[in-house]
């Protein structure tokens, strides 16, 4: 994200029936990525088009876990597997870059579609019980 995209990065928006799921709107990404060091914010595109932005931790937390808070593809873009493209990219920056060996991504229960995303790219629950109403994910990358 930049200075010349953010404004259309706060454009962005999940379906109004999402809006339980993913309540954060995307200013409050960018806000937090601004006071909070560790947090980076990456803009998604496909074909010259914004469809999406992506929050990941460049620290890890006190156990060595590295977190991706937040994914959100814009409800005129789902379904066309930018999601899950963006993750398996950020998932080998995160290993090149800050040569992470865990990374961990929460979703809110009802959120089947993130379950079957995080899933689908090896992250396993961690609990069956919710911590912070989410159900946390781990990935371990060889």
């Amino acid at each position: 994200m930049s200075k010349e995209n953010w404004y259309d990065c706060t454009q962005l928006q999940v379906t109004a029936q999402q809006l339980h799921v993913f309540p954060a709107p995307v200013v409050y990404w960018i806000a937090e990525s601004k006071y909070m060091v560790e947090f980076s914010l990456l803009s998604i595109y496909s074909e010259g088009t914004l469809t999406g932005i992506i929050v990941y931790c460049t620290e890890p937390d006190e156990n060595g876990h590295y977190w991706i808070p937040a994914l959100m593809i814009d409800a005129k873009q789902q379904g066309n597997g930018y999601g899950k493209q963006a993750l398996i990219q950020l998932i080998a920056l995160m290993r090149q870059t800050l040569n992470c060996k865990t990374i961990m991504i929460g979703h809110r229960a009802e959120n089947h579609i993130a379950a079957h995303l995080y899933e689908s790219l090896g992250f396993h629950k961690v609990s069956d019980e919710l911590i912070d109403g989410e159900i946390v994910r781990l990935l371990r990358i060889s």
